[in-house]
């Protein structure tokens, strides 16, 4: 069974209608003082925690004194631009007492979609996390149109669950859990304990509503638990509107838990081996060994490129006799490789005119 005090890596994602008052547009800075003493918590037993925020369009306006209401595609990039800088120094604000330090980081759809950006977005999430930063994630509402957005950050917290291998997904949100029916209209309603599968039954469970600050409603989160279930994580959905809904979570607060299959190491696994390799690298005997004892596939290890391919790609790596005995996703393109084959690591800022990566393909990005 899952749990967020056992989890290794969280994504918490907060919604608008939690984290700003609906009626003055104000910063509730008492809830999210609360909230982050949560994760100080969660930080000071060794888990790595990603919060997905949603605020800065509700601040913006606010501070734009745009009124409520549907506002112009413009109107609504102008209010992220503005409320954006406020959400980040609340966060900063909040998470500053407890020594944590705080990123931004500004994602679109388009960086999950295009390989190289998304490999770009792993790496970044992955050295704030082993720096001990909480990353605070948001759309980049200041760019993004309806044809490359996520449109809610149920979804974008699960993508980002999956592009970090998180454990957890937690959505803070206006109801405990997923029902049966609309609790609201239909008092014979109950709660679901868990899913293990998302059936059409659970789909059909699903309604629209919303709040009038937020985009989500349950299908959006019901979408977000396949994204994160396919990827091994678990998703669950709590009532966040009570300071310290982190803290009511791991006591057993009302809650829907969606449980996953597989671990997200070996979902991981299970997709790098099932893509098409576009290219081969042969490798020398003694890189061959250092694979087979888990260790990372380096440039030094390389003898010969084969076929074309960029960054991101899936390639097979293959002993001196033609043996392939893993596939992995290269860290560099087939021309970028061919000039670094057989080359130490130290020189790869010398080859390419810039500074790479040392491993040419990552241990966890290899099947063997």
């Amino acid at each position: 069974m899952a749990s967020l005090s056992r989890a290794k890596r969280v994504v918490i994602k907060i919604g608008s209608a939690l984290l700003v008052d609906r009626n003055t547009g104000a910063l509730r800075e008492a809830w999210l003082k609360a909230l982050a003493e949560d994760v100080a918590r969660l930080k000071g037993r060794g888990q790595d925690v990603i919060i997905v925020s949603s605020g800065s369009i509700a601040l913006g306006r606010g501070a734009l004194g745009l009124a409520n209401g549907a506002l112009a595609l413009e109107q609504l990039q102008a209010a992220a631009a503005v409320g954006q800088i406020r959400l980040a120094r609340a966060y900063e604000d909040a998470l500053a007492p407890h020594q944590i330090t705080t990123a931004q980081v500004l994602v679109t759809l388009e960086d999950s979609r295009d390989r190289r950006r998304y490999l770009n977005s792993r790496a970044t999430l992955e050295q704030l996390l082993s720096l001990g930063a909480v990353p605070i994630v948001n759309e980049n509402d200041t760019i993004a149109t309806d044809e490359i957005r996520y449109g809610d950050n149920d979804r974008l917290a699960a993508q980002v669950a999956v592009t970090v291998g998180a454990d957890l997904v937690v959505l803070l949100s206006d109801v405990d859990g997923l029902y049966t029916a609309n609790p609201v209209e239909d008092a014979a309603a109950t709660r679901i304990d868990t899913v293990t599968e998302i059936s059409p039954r659970i789909e059909a469970m699903a309604g629209d509503a919303g709040t009038g600050l937020s985009k989500g409603g349950m299908k959006t989160k019901i979408m977000a638990a396949k994204t994160a279930m396919a990827g091994g994580a678990a998703l669950v959905i709590t009532q966040g509107a009570p300071d310290h809904a982190l803290k009511h979570l791991e006591d057993e607060t009302a809650a829907t838990w969606f449980l996953p299959q597989e671990t997200p190491h070996h979902a991981r696994k299970r997709w790098i081996a099932a893509m098409k390799p576009q290219g081969t690298l042969i490798l020398d005997a003694g890189a061959a060994d250092a694979l087979r004892q888990g260790k990372s596939l380096l440039p030094a290890g390389v003898v010969t490129v084969q076929g074309s391919f960029g960054r991101g790609d899936p390639v097979a790596l293959q002993t001196p006799d033609g043996a392939t005995i893993a596939n992995g996703l290269t860290r560099y393109s087939s021309e970028e490789a061919t000039l670094l084959k057989g080359c130490k690591s130290s020189q790869i800022e010398d080859i390419l005119g810039y500074p790479g990566r040392a491993a040419l393909v990552h241990r966890d990005d290899m099947v063997m």
